[in-house]
């Protein structure tokens, strides 16, 4: 009898822990709750908000191929969704957080999102994709690491060092957003923030007195990996540290050719990360500078974020100007030479044992060719409004593959135009139809007046070529066929082009836009909707569990215990415990 309940213990055992994990990998899991509180970065208290009482947010920590849990409390007065920039949700465009995609969280309800950070390492973040609502806050820093078999390819650092930088306004996003719904420009930012934060009052007559700055401490000798995002609404920002050497080493999720800069340029949506080895004497602290870019620089001195480097045996505070800003500003063919300088680290291994480079994308024949075009924003039907190929994206009532599942038609248009069309402006929900498997090349034209930053959900892609004027098929022989850096967010001038490359073989539908808020808040946008033909449901995850619906299925929606943050997935857990648990004292009662 006790050999027998030894038996049956393990089994139940083995059964209960195998049934509480997805799958082989590990599960990371977090809970937010999303809120409003009173913070004052610029010396002027206002509405912002929060995560977990966090502004900004909390770090999300995982590993590739770690299943990533987080379950999401709108505590806000309006709807909300959480989206992850960079993140690709491979065949899981259902929990990518945008409208497109998801219905939103209603106030006071409760969504966990549940994906795989597959095949993935670096630095992104996340942020509320809804109603402007970056401008206020809750984004956060999310970081993928390398599996412990796979070598990063620089030594380990001593410690990592999170930047999240931004312009920003002191009325809050709905105050912004009646604004831009009243037809008029933004205007220039109050000010920039790092980390949440104001500038260190480095000059009395610009800073008042009373803003709390941020302040990193260090030690002397060591080297760590700062990691840097622009979370900003649309002001591209030069990211600098006095004296001290930055060594580029990665950029949204893949390694770059390691060169070192004492300024970087950082856009809308971009993330870096560099090495920083402590190797100044200490004589005093050292300014961290994020300064607006490309802008009239003595009309935007005011919009410039400093923070402290704090040496553990530094003698004194930092005195003196800041760190000069890149002098370049009236030669931007000068400026582009950075980002054309970034190259892809292809000797190195990624997130798989394989080099990064192994992947021949320059002898992959591509089979379609969109060039997507900005211009300024115009009127539409009696509304402010911005464009892609003249058309301004309006949001679906249900969401895209929602619409497709269910078989509810009128969604949206599968005609995105491939070239700008010669036709009035006009405002659509037209999406672009992809072919599973095809190799792309996507022109960006910024026909628009300032810098633009263009982003893609569910991919990376290639950025092969970059330059003033109108792109012309021509300026393919200048495209870089080899060591492209491959990422998700890339710089697009005034005035000018960027090209990238895509191979698409992430079944859903994604998201394409303009990372800069006050544009993609304008329209835009578009989808790109990549289905696999042979689709035997193996290829795309189906529509989980927990699914939100509104729009033409709100008649679906059963609601949810509002008061409640507990994930469904615990609750089976729970569930399924109990059960065994009831299992394991009968057959004991047998037994006796």
């Amino acid at each position: 009898m006790a050999l027998f309940s030894f038996y049956l213990f393990h089994l139940i055992y083995i059964v209960l822990f195998s049934s509480l994990c997805f799958a082989a990998d590990p599960t990371v899991s977090y809970d937010f709750k999303v809120s409003y509180t009173t913070a004052s970065p610029l010396g002027v208290p206002q509405q912002v908000i929060a995560v977990n009482g966090q502004f900004p947010g909390p770090l999300i920590n995982a590993t590739t191929n770690n299943h990533v849990i987080v379950s999401v409390q709108n505590e806000l007065d309006e709807n909300l969704l959480i989206t992850w920039s960079g993140i690709q949700m491979r065949r899981n465009s259902w929990q990518d957080g945008v409208l497109g995609t998801n219905c939103p969280i209603p106030q006071g309800w409760n969504f966990t999102y549940q994906f795989q950070v597959k095949d993935q390492i670096g630095s992104f973040f996340y942020f509320p994709s809804l109603s402007f609502q970056r401008a206020s806050g809750g984004f956060g820093p999310v970081i993928i690491n390398n599996r412990n078999i796979i070598p990063i390819p620089f030594a380990q650092p001593d410690g990592d060092i999170i930047f999240m930088i931004g312009d920003w306004y002191t009325l809050n996003h709905t105050a912004l957003r009646t604004t831009l719904d009243s037809g008029k420009d933004l205007g220039m930012p109050d000010g920039v923030l790092i980390n949440g934060k104001g500038p260190f009052r480095y000059n009395t007559s610009l800073v008042p007195d009373g803003i709390e700055h941020e302040s990193i401490q260090v030690e002397p000798g060591k080297t760590y990996r700062v990691r840097v995002h622009n979370v900003g609404i649309s002001t591209s920002l030069n990211f600098r540290i006095q004296n001290h050497n930055m060594l580029l080493v990665e950029t949204e999720g893949f390694y770059t050719v390691q060169q070192n800069y004492t300024n970087f340029d950082i856009h809308v949506g971009q993330s870096y990360s560099f090495l920083v080895t402590m190797d100044q004497n200490a004589t005093s602290d050292y300014y961290i500078v994020a300064s607006a870019r490309f802008v009239n620089e003595s009309l935007w001195q005011r919009v410039t974020g400093v923070a402290i480097l704090h040496y553990t045996n530094s003698k004194g505070p930092a005195t003196g100007p800041l760190p000069e800003a890149p002098s370049d500003i009236y030669n931007q063919w000068s400026a582009m030479n950075q980002p054309r300088s970034i190259r892809q680290n292809t000797s190195s291994s990624g997130a798989r044992p394989n080099p990064q480079g192994s992947f021949h994308y320059g002898s992959i024949n591509v089979t379609d060719t969109y060039v997507l075009r900005s211009l300024p924003p115009d009127t539409i039907d009696g509304k402010y409004r911005a464009t892609f190929n003249g058309i301004s994206f309006v949001n679906p009532d249900t969401p895209i593959r929602l619409a497709d599942v269910h078989k509810v038609k009128g969604s949206y248009k599968l005609d995105f135009p491939a070239r700008p069309l010669n036709r009035p402006t006009l405002m659509d929900r037209s999406i672009i139809n992809a072919t599973y498997k095809g190799f792309i090349e996507v022109i960006l034209q910024n026909n628009d007046t300032k810098m633009m930053s263009f982003h893609m959900d569910g991919y990376s892609f290639f950025v092969v070529g970059m330059a003033f004027g109108v792109w012309t098929e021509d300026n393919r022989g200048s495209y870089n066929k080899w060591d492209a850096v491959s990422r998700s967010t890339i710089e697009v001038y005034p005035g000018g082009w960027t090209a990238v490359l895509l191979s698409l073989d992430n079944v859903g539908v994604w998201n394409m836009r303009v990372e800069n808020l006050d544009r993609w808040y304008l329209g835009q946008e578009t989808y790109m909707k990549i289905v696999n033909p042979e689709e035997n449901g193996e290829t795309e995850m189906s529509p989980p569990e927990n699914v939100i619906y509104c729009g033409a299925l709100s008649y679906l929606e059963k609601g949810q215990n509002h008061g409640s943050s507990t994930t469904s997935i615990h609750g089976e857990k729970s569930k399924l415990l109990y059960s065994l648990l009831l299992a394991l004292s009968a057959a004991m009662l047998i037994i006796s």
